[in-house]
């Protein structure tokens, strides 16, 4: 798994418009809070999307972007977006393009990708990591918390 000083990969993803983005897009710009989440429309990852979403004004003062990534199709993605009322963006990773380029471990006898936050700064650098699939709220928590420390 990525470690807190490593860079992002620079890998492209399509999004839930099935338009290519290429991770690193605000590299430079802004800091990232990267969520990788097991599946669509499942009651933790809906939790996780909806908590991302109630919190989001406070990511974009913190000048982050929220990204959800996970296998579910771009399709998929765009029902999830239009239903839940997302303001960011979810990019599918069918082929565990970036799954295992940020080395997120399988969960579930291997079946289901982790649910990792990686909060990253305006330079592409990892600042912090939070893992835990039994607490998809508390990603958010720690994201805001990462944020304000680093913006000090």
């Amino acid at each position: 798994m990525l470690k807190i000083g490593d860079q992002i990969p620079n890998i492209e993803l399509g999004n839930q418009e099935g338009e290519m983005v290429p991770l690193r897009v605000s590299v430079g710009q802004k800091a990232m809070v990267i969520y990788f989440y097991p599946k669509n429309n499942t009651p933790g990852c809906t939790i996780e999307a909806c908590s991302f979403r109630d919190s989001y004004e406070e990511f974009v003062e913190l000048g982050a972007e929220v990204i959800g990534i996970s296998g579910d199709s771009s399709s998929s993605h765009k029902q999830v977006v239009e239903k839940r009322r997302l303001p960011f963006i979810l990019l599918s990773d069918s082929h565990r393009v970036a799954e295992k380029a940020f080395g997120v471990k399988r969960n579930v006898l291997g079946l289901l990708p982790g649910r990792v936050t990686f909060i990253v700064d305006k330079d592409g650098t990892v600042l912090d990591i939070f893992s835990s699939a039994t607490q998809p709220t508390k990603h958010v928590s720690i994201a805001l918390k990462t944020l304000k420390t680093a913006n000090r």
